[in-house]
C-alpha cells in the first residue's frame, strides 16, 4: 500500500508560479510511475503529467506544455509539480498519483492509477 499526501496549493495571480508535492509512502515508489491529475468543479478529472521511474521520460497535456514541469526525487520519496505561468482555466483540485505497475508506459487515464493522494486546491485570481 502506498500513502500519498500533495501539499504546495495556494492562491496565486495570474502569470504567478506555484510549485506542488507529492510526497509517498512505501519503498517501493521508486518503480512507480507518477502521475498528477486535476479536477475543477463541475469537470472530469483530467490528466495533466506524467514521469517515469527513474524521471527521465515525462508527458504533458497539451495545455501545460512549456509552463508545467514534473520531476521527481526518489531518495525523498516525492514527485513535484512546477507550474508556471498559470492561468485562468488551470485553478482546480491537484491529485498525484501513482501506478504500481511496472511499465515504461505514462498512462494518462485515471482508471491506470492504483493510488490516490487527497488533492490541493490551486486558486488562480485575474
Amino acid at each position: 500500500q502506498v500513502q500519498l499526501v500533495e501539499s504546495g496549493g495556494g492562491l496565486v495571480q495570474a502569470g504567478g508560479s506555484l510549485r506542488l508535492s507529492c510526497a509517498a509512502s512505501g519503498r517501493t515508489f521508486s518503480s512507480y510511475v507518477m502521475g498528477w491529475f486535476r479536477q475543477a468543479p463541475g469537470k472530469e478529472r483530467e490528466f495533466v503529467a506524467a514521469i517515469s521511474w527513474r524521471g527521465g521520460s515525462t508527458y504533458y497535456t497539451d495545455s501545460v506544455k512549456g509552463r508545467f514541469t514534473i520531476s521527481r526525487d526518489n531518495a525523498k520519496n516525492t514527485v513535484y509539480l512546477q507550474m508556471n505561468s498559470l492561468k485562468s482555466e488551470d485553478p482546480a483540485v491537484y491529485f498525484c498519483a501513482a501506478n504500481r505497475a511496472v511499465t515504461t508506459v505514462l498512462h494518462t487515464h485515471r482508471r491506470d492509477y492504483d493510488y490516490w493522494g487527497q488533492g490541493t486546491q490551486v486558486t488562480v485570481s485575474s
